[in-house]
């Protein structure tokens, strides 16, 4: 892969203060991979357990993570726990499940690092993604995710591929701004919904999305789904003090 404005700047001293953020519950397969490539990419990598019963915490913390417990409420609650945790301006949130490859955060980091995105997603459309519809409950996430898409764009009059992806960058402050809420996964269509109408600049960049490497996802489709309509419908129609600045693909 080319190396990226953000991959020189940081080599130079330019840019400083990237952390990782790392939800993970029982990933104990995965876990060091993860944090081992996030390393090489950033200059913390914290991860948010959610009080694994397997050895998820001690392996993170070999692989040279720092490890907090989470809330126990879900990984909302752990992403916004996380934002307290760090003096870092750029945060980049990335999966524990090695469905997301680390050699991708320079392209996410990027666009934020040169104040072009406030935050900036992952788009599996235009990446392409093993994990779409591959099961009927994959193939409900993918139309759900496109719904919502269409929900969001047509909202704020913008061209967003994926809204959903976990694996994201952005600036704290603007994270912090946004006023986040909610204690599940719901939070990642709640931080673009809240960054948005706050007027900040929200786009994407291709990333492929791999197969968990083991083990079965924590979200449960029919228990997860009427959280997200509800999440959606709550911010959808709030009105915003600040025109919005969204984009797309930068």
């Amino acid at each position: 892969m080319e190396p990226t404005n953000f991959d020189s700047e940081r080599a130079s001293g330019l840019v400083r203060d990237v952390a990782c953020v790392i939800c993970a519950r029982n990933e104990e397969r995965s876990i060091r991979r993860v944090v081992e490539g996030a390393r090489l990419h950033v200059d913390e990598v914290m991860v948010m357990d959610g009080h694994s019963g397997d050895a998820t915490r001690s392996i993170a913390k070999e692989a040279g993570a720092t490890v907090h417990l989470d809330p126990g409420l879900g990984k909302g609650s752990a992403i916004r726990r996380s934002l307290t945790l760090t003096d870092a301006q750029i945060l980049v949130f990335i999966d524990a499940d090695g469905s997301h490859d680390p050699s991708d955060i320079p392209r996410l980091v990027d666009p934020v690092a040169r104040r072009e995105l406030d935050l900036c997603v992952g788009s599996r459309f235009s990446g392409g993604s093993d994990e779409l519809s591959v099961s009927f409950p994959q193939l409900i996430r993918t139309v759900g995710n496109i719904s919502m898409n269409i929900a969001i764009n047509l909202r704020w009059k913008i061209e967003l591929t994926d809204t959903l992806n976990g694996f994201r960058a952005g600036r704290r402050d603007a994270l912090l701004a946004a006023d986040l809420r909610e204690n599940r996964h719901t939070i990642e269509q709640e931080m673009i919904m809240k960054m948005l109408r706050a007027g900040f600049r929200v786009g994407n960049v291709s990333s492929h999305e791999y197969r968990r490497e083991y083990g079965h996802s924590h979200i449960n489709v029919w228990l997860e789904w009427p959280l997200f309509v509800s999440c959606l419908a709550t911010n959808l129609f709030q009105r915003g003090s600040q025109p919005s600045r969204g984009t797309s693909e930068p």
